[in-house]
């Protein structure tokens, strides 16, 4: 299989720093944010699908992809403030739905607490935040120097990540590997991974600091929140969903059957009605 270089997208200046991103269609602001190690590649479908009604904004975070990484720390109020900033640069005026998953759904709920006026409602996809418990890949990289080992590209690791991903195998193509592979060829990506799990983590899992605080926080918002998860995740395990009920009893739930860890992509149709049913009963 031979290397592929990042699909085409749009790029912007931050404050100086280079960002990818993409934006489509027209109507209310959606914002999509991608999880660790990722891109925004991960919404091409949603983002088809939502811009039929709405204004679509797809973004790679710092350090990942296209985007060039932060001049400071990579921590989540970091990555929060540095889509703020993002938005305001692409002229979105008007509060946003959010949707991350995984570690975007953490930036996303972190972006809510911090400017409440920005957000309409939160769409948090397998999110980060909610449990200790994360696959043992991400807890290895906490470790030095395992973590700059592991993080070697390589067709063969490539291929384990998408597998690990995607429940159903048929998602696993040539085609994301070769992606996945682009990506983790980016010079900035392994050492932003980096610094970004060990400040999330530990050997141990997910820090239990960061988490309740967030949580807290969240849960004293009055923004209209979605949760969702596939029941196969093997990233982030399922059981969250049930602390997530727990933590924030007002927001929506939905649990997809055979299901991973993205479902935004494995029950894209599905997923679009879920979602933008959500968004028309609640007023958001």
């Amino acid at each position: 299989m031979t290397a592929v270089s990042l699909p085409a997208a749009d790029e912007l200046l931050v404050a100086g720093r280079r960002v990818r991103y993409r934006i489509a269609g027209d109507g209310p602001p959606v914002v999509l944010l991608h999880g660790i190690g990722r891109t925004l590649d991960d919404f091409v479908e949603q983002q088809d699908l939502l811009a039929r009604d709405h204004r679509v904004i797809s973004v790679d975070l710092p350090g990942h992809g296209g985007s060039a990484p932060l001049d400071g720390p990579h921590t989540l109020p970091a990555f929060a403030s540095a889509v703020a900033d993002f938005l305001d640069a692409a002229g979105v005026d008007n509060p946003a739905h959010l949707v991350g998953n995984s570690l975007g759904g953490a930036v996303a709920m972190r972006l809510a607490v911090d400017d409440p006026s920005r957000v309409a409602s939160l769409v948090l996809v397998n999110s980060a935040g909610f449990g200790r418990e994360v696959t043992v890949a991400l807890r290895l990289l906490a470790l030095r120097p395992l973590g700059r080992l592991l993080l070697r590209p390589s067709l063969a690791v490539a291929r384990r990540t998408e597998e690990a991903i995607f429940h159903d195998r048929s998602f696993v193509t040539d085609e994301r590997v070769a992606h996945a592979l682009a990506v983790a060829r980016q010079p900035h990506a392994a050492p932003v991974m980096l610094e970004l799990v060990r400040s999330l983590g530990t050997l141990r899992g997910v820090r239990p600091q960061w988490r309740e605080e967030l949580l807290a926080a969240v849960s004293a918002l009055d923004i209209p929140t979605l949760i969702v998860w596939g029941d196969r995740d093997l990233i982030l395990p399922a059981a969250h969903l049930e602390t997530a009920r727990a933590r924030l009893p007002k927001a929506r739930t939905h649990l997809f059957p055979d299901t991973g860890h993205m479902p935004q992509i494995e029950r894209a149709e599905e997923f679009h009605r879920l979602v933008t049913e959500f968004w028309s009963t609640t007023g958001a």
